[in-house]
């Protein structure tokens, strides 16, 4: 299927897809020569500040995206680079120095099913005293993603789509603890927190779900087909939404750190 992430869409809201990342970063604790890899790098933006907040020695950012990723070439250095991958066939193996000292994951680690043997596989890439740093959205029970999944369950998508409904893997914040303890992390912080957005009006909650959630349902369908898909659920999601201007966007995500 084709890539349908678009950088210039994503970034419209810039400020605040960025808030939690900040958030999620000063939960993280620096050491000297520090190895990082940020899963999920995008255009490479927030890995150049990630690298120069943690002073690492080396920083490698992965992302499925070839159009995010050439965006990420203007950031590169010799001790800051960044690759195409898969997220869920991450792990260390035949690295010649070694695992990495923090992995991090804003916003990213939504679209990798079955958390539980992923989160044991991305322990398994740290170092010993290794840390591990995510955030990933939590606002499915919103009208924005209930919304695309009736839209999707009824025709013509349903046929088109083959019956695919989006399932975000997203766990509880309890049950992200629990296998934190269980997988041996001697400290960590998890918490839902609600982020609270101010857009021009209730048609930008439109704009920000094109960056986002939409584009799983945009790489599925031919474009003609989706610029109704588009259509009809921006006539079944606004009247679930105030009429206010600006309108206010409580966006729910989960942050949780932890230490071996």
């Amino acid at each position: 299927m084709r890539s349908t992430w678009n950088p210039e869409q994503y970034a419209r809201f810039g400020a605040e897809r960025s808030q939690p990342f900040h958030d999620l970063l000063a939960l993280v604790h620096r050491y000297p020569s520090m190895r990082v890899v940020d899963l999920g790098c995008g255009t490479g933006e927030l890995t150049a500040q990630l690298h120069d907040q943690m002073d690492a020695c080396e920083t490698v950012g992965l992302d499925n995206s070839e159009t995010m990723l050439a965006k990420s070439h203007a950031y590169e250095r010799s001790d800051l680079r960044f690759e195409p991958g898969d997220i869920a066939l991450f792990n260390a193996d035949g690295r010649e120095d070694g695992k990495y000292h923090l992995i991090f994951s804003n916003a990213a680690l939504q679209w990798v099913p079955d958390h539980e043997p992923l989160l044991a596989r991305l322990t398994d890439a740290l170092t010993l005293d290794g840390q591990i740093a995510v955030q990933v959205p939590a606002n499915y029970d919103y009208p924005t993603h209930t919304v695309a999944a009736e839209v999707a369950s009824a025709a013509p998508f349903r046929d088109a789509l083959g019956g695919y409904v989006l399932r975000r893997p997203v766990l509880p914040p309890e049950q992200y603890a629990t296998l934190l303890h269980g997988l041996g992390y001697r400290e960590q912080h998890v918490r839902l927190q609600v982020y609270t957005h101010y857009l021009a009006s209730r048609e930008d909650v439109v704009e920000w779900v094109k960056g986002t959630l939409l584009t799983d349902y945009q790489r599925r369908m031919p474009a003609e087909l989706f610029a109704r898909f588009l259509q009809e659920y921006r006539v079944r999601l606004l009247p679930h939404l105030d009429d206010t201007r600006p309108f206010f966007y409580p966006f729910k995500r989960i942050l949780f750190w932890a230490a071996r």
